[in-house]
């Protein structure tokens, strides 16, 4: 199958029939990039994110793993994360924005790119080993999800991520939906 914006935009369509998370993420998307952009959050607005990456798997990820990072981010102290928050909101690079926000207790790569997501969500796109491989099965990118996600495949995959959308004429959070469900199907 090739990406279009046709089917970009009819897999799109299907996302709340196989996400039950689909209002409270849009609900978020919506709300969190000025929430964090202001600093006037508070510490369940940035837990929500680290919920949200783990959750939004429902079942497909383990119970224990989930719990392990959510427990692991909780051992953060909430000045620390404002810090990070703050540090990323004002970071220009991608590069820069990880590393404000890694240092955190459970937070790697991939929970970062989900906080840059909803810092930008015109810019930046969660990164995971589902999204990562529905993109590579259809075209790009053309290496295989890495062991562990360092800054540089991030921004690689990002790359590659930004290039559909334009291609497709959509925005990432479209095309992230639209890849959710292609990847369901499987």
């Amino acid at each position: 199958m090739e990406l279009t914006a046709a089917v970009v935009t009819e897999y799109c369509r299907e996302y709340p029939e196989v996400q039950p998370l689909s209002t409270v993420e849009a609900e978020h998307v919506a709300l969190l990039p000025e929430t964090f952009a202001s600093g006037d959050y508070g510490w369940r607005d940035a837990e929500w994110v680290v919920q949200w990456y783990g959750r939004r798997f429902l079942g497909s990820m383990p119970n224990a793993d989930r719990r392990a990072l959510e427990d692991a981010f909780d051992e953060n102290d909430y000045e620390d994360v404002h810090a990070a928050i703050t540090a990323a909101v004002e970071a220009e690079s991608v590069a820069a924005k990880l590393s404000a926000l890694t240092p955190l207790a459970g937070v790697d790569v991939p929970i970062a790119s989900a906080f840059c997501q909803f810092i930008d969500p015109e810019r930046y796109v969660v990164v995971d080993e589902r999204q990562w491989s529905t993109l590579r099965e259809l075209g790009d990118p053309a290496e295989p999800y890495p062991d562990s996600v360092t800054a540089a495949a991030y921004e690689r995959y990002l790359d590659a991520y930004r290039a559909v959308a334009e291609r497709c004429d959509c925005d990432l959070w479209e095309l992230y939906r639209a890849l959710w469900v292609l990847s369901a199907e499987k």
